[in-house]
């Protein structure tokens, strides 16, 4: 991947939601939400503070990650559709 986000942004990849119910009725895309739960594929080198010293990002590339619904930017990078966002939009990490 040839993105490199800047200071505290995080390049997050969607996870794709299940296209179909339990049962095997398939779920149109207009009645599904956009998934808020993603794989972190980039991350920038961290914020800096008021001494300009670097605060290093608590989520790492492969972090499973739970953000806001309406988080981020989207982008298209090699045909993939990415999130970027900052790294205070995620909410929490998947273990």
């Amino acid at each position: 991947m040839n993105i490199r986000p800047l200071h505290d942004r995080v390049v997050v990849r969607r996870v794709e939601e299940k296209k179909t119910t339990s049962s095997g009725l398939i779920i149109p895309d207009s009645a599904t939400e956009k998934p808020s739960e993603g794989v972190v594929v980039a991350v920038g080198n961290g914020k800096k503070n008021d001494n300009g010293d670097t605060i290093a990002l608590d989520v790492t590339i492969g972090n499973k990650v739970l953000f806001a619904q309406y988080a981020g930017t989207e982008i298209k990078v090699d045909g993939k559709k990415l999130l970027i966002m900052k790294e205070g939009d995620i909410v929490a990490v998947i273990k």
